[in-house]
């Protein structure tokens, strides 16, 4: 558990909670990041020893720094491990953080579940990121390539600040990256 979290897990309404990573998961999220490859700033194939080296040596000593660069959560839907993601590239000065999340890939097929799944999780970062930790804002980048996923971003309440244009090469042709920002302000507005 990191150690400025009061809390083991954290839990929605709907049955949806995270808890901090799990060594346990690190090779079925290997096996979920390789196949969503296009949707990640990931560039080749990740391999057991890649994927369990990055626990033990990045993750795994984030549980107890004082400032972690990440803070990484298993994903749950009603005690299935369905996915995992979390705040990264965190600036504890600016209390600022870019949220993370990826889904096992078969429950990105069906729409509905994926904005359930997506939107809850969104809703358990927040309460992290803002009441726990005390930070101002979440951030994200999107390659251009994601319509959907764009969307609920913009439901939750992420507004687009910004597009990187060409900026990442995918499958023989270069996309655009999208930045959405979300305030702690934006979410008092909502209480």
């Amino acid at each position: 558990m990191y150690k400025h979290l009061s809390q083991d897990r954290y839990q929605e309404k709907n049955g949806y909670s995270v808890c901090s990573i799990r060594e346990q998961d690190m090779l079925l999220i290997k096996e979920w990041r390789n196949a969503q490859m296009d949707v990640l700033r990931q560039n080749r194939l990740l391999t057991d020893k890649d994927q369990m080296r990055y626990y033990r040596s990045v993750v795994q000593p984030s549980f107890t720094q004082d400032e972690p660069k990440i803070m990484l959560f298993s994903f749950f839907n009603s005690e299935e491990f369905i996915g995992y993601g979390g705040l990264t590239n965190i600036d504890w000065i600016s209390g600022r953080a870019e949220i993370s999340f990826l889904l096992n890939p078969v429950r990105t097929i069906y729409e509905d579940a994926y904005e359930a799944d997506f939107l809850a999780f969104l809703s358990l970062m927040r309460v992290v990121a803002f009441k726990e930790l005390g930070f101002n804002r979440l951030f994200t980048e999107t390659f251009d390539i994601r319509p959907y996923h764009i969307s609920i971003l913009e439901k939750f309440g992420f507004r687009l600040e910004g597009r990187m244009k060409q900026h990442v090469y995918i499958h023989g042709q270069f996309v655009d990256s999208l930045l959405h920002g979300y305030l702690k302000e934006y979410w008092n507005d909502e209480e």
